[in-house]
């Protein structure tokens, strides 16, 4: 059996892993990436300050060491090659191709200058080639991260780390830079519900109480009901509270910098200046409900305040792009999918031989190790349905590689990666740093003699 992988994160690895160790089948597996770097969000999304975290590749380099692995990067679905034509190559395909899309506020204001999608800041501080060129603008005093998630927090800690902290890390050069120049002293970060509903891991909550010149700052208030020690009855969100009401406890150094966390808080509309950038953010008052299920939705008081900051990052999520060819669910903004089998968006019935897993699957949820197991229970998936079924016969396995050539496409192979990938080990050696990212796709091909 031959297997297309679209997308070569996490997700998309540990489907392939499960594929290939399987002892009761044969299977080629191709992974495509349109980028010619592979590793996806643990590459271009995981924070630089969180190394160990990286650390998982030497998992995903032993799969793709593996005989019948072929890595094609620099190869865009939808661009380079149909959904149809790799149907016509593979007996099965696997989107996983992840939420590289955000999610938007659907306020006043929303898009004015440095109001900027966590998804663009995150993509420039990692280096991702896609928003290598973003305008960051760093010269404000405070700025406000929308959002109570991992995301948020990332943002939050890059923002307020020193360039010390900073440049024994991954960073992209550009931001390092940019981020030894920031004027940036305060950072807000918001919550829509109460402490107890945050989204954030306590592992995450912890490093912001680890800065070497920042403090985390909880105003008693917003522990309204979790003063004490209450127990929610779910262990992480307890050791969130205990998180919080230690730093609602700590004094605050007076030359530190300030990292508030606040709760119950929603933005309403984004206020500008005379030259029509960011001056601030009218936020609202919340009230908690609890609803018939057990869940808590915020409500809004009608009551207003304005708190001054020259930028604002909205982290409120991510969402799948529509890729041509593939179907979509424009509600979940996912690939439309059940248990991972991809399915026709309005009648729900099972499209043959396509899966999806990741967060292309779910929607981004679930922390990187997390979709290890996921993305084997689609495969288990994928190997029932193949049963019985007679494997009609492909083209060469070599023929998508010719296909492609005749169009002008370079595929980059997996050894072609490990020359970019020495490429920036030495140049990272230079600043002590674990590598410096080449961010630009026509650099790299230069590297690679295809340029």
């Amino acid at each position: 059996m031959r297997v297309a992988i679209i997308g070569s994160g996490p997700a998309g690895f540990y489907a392939a892993e499960a594929l290939l160790k399987r002892a009761d089948a044969v299977i080629d597996v191709d992974m495509f990436d349109r980028l010619p770097t592979p590793y996806g969000l643990v590459r271009g999304g995981v924070a630089p300050d969180h190394g160990k975290i990286k650390t998982v590749i030497r998992v995903f380099a032993a799969t793709a060491a593996r005989p019948t692995f072929r890595f094609l990067g620099n190869v865009c679905l939808g661009r380079d090659v149909t959904v149809e034509e790799l149907r016509l190559h593979y007996h099965q395909i696997i989107y996983a191709t992840g939420n590289e899309a955000d999610r938007r506020l659907g306020i006043p204001g929303e898009g004015m200058t440095r109001c900027t999608p966590a998804t663009v800041f995150v993509g420039w501080y990692n280096g991702h080639p896609d928003y290598r060129e973003a305008k960051i603008d760093l010269s404000v005093r405070s700025v406000a991260v929308v959002g109570n998630g991992n995301v948020a927090v990332d943002a939050a800690r890059i923002l307020l780390r020193t360039p010390a902290e900073l440049e024994k890390t991954d960073i992209a050069a550009h931001a390092l830079e940019t981020l030894r120049n920031s004027q940036v002293r305060e950072v807000f970060l918001l919550g829509r519900r109460g402490p107890a509903q945050a989204a954030f891991s306590p592992a995450e909550l912890k490093e912001l109480g680890t800065l070497e010149a920042a403090d985390a700052i909880v105003a008693p208030g917003e522990l309204a009901g979790y003063a004490g020690n209450e127990s929610t009855g779910d262990t992480e969100k307890d050791k969130n509270l205990k998180i919080l009401r230690a730093y609602a406890a700590h004094p605050a150094r007076t030359d530190a910098k300030k990292l508030h966390l606040r709760f119950c808080v929603s933005p309403t509309e984004i206020i500008a200046d005379s030259a029509g950038r960011v001056a601030g953010i009218k936020l609202e008052r919340n009230r908690l409900e609890t609803r018939p299920d057990g869940t808590v939705a915020a409500r809004g008081t009608g009551e207003i305040e304005t708190l001054e900051v020259g930028m604002v990052l909205p982290a409120i999520g991510y969402a799948a792009e529509r890729i041509a060819g593939v179907p979509y669910d424009e509600k979940a903004r996912i690939i439309a999918n059940e248990n991972g089998r991809v399915v026709d968006p309005a009648s729900r019935a099972v499209i043959a031989n396509e899966y999806a897993v990741g967060w292309a699957r779910s929607g981004p949820q679930g922390l990187i190790g997390e979709h290890k197991r996921a993305s084997a229970d689609v495969v288990a998936h994928m190997i029932a349905d193949g049963v019985g079924l007679d494997l009609r016969a492909l083209p060469g396995r070599d023929a998508i590689v010719a296909l492609l050539r005749g169009r002008g496409v370079q595929p980059v192979s997996f050894s072609d990666w490990k020359q970019l990938d020495d490429v920036e080990v030495a140049r990272g050696a230079r600043r002590g740093a674990p590598r410096d990212k080449i961010v630009d796709v026509e650099a790299m091909l230069e590297v690679l003699g295809q340029g």
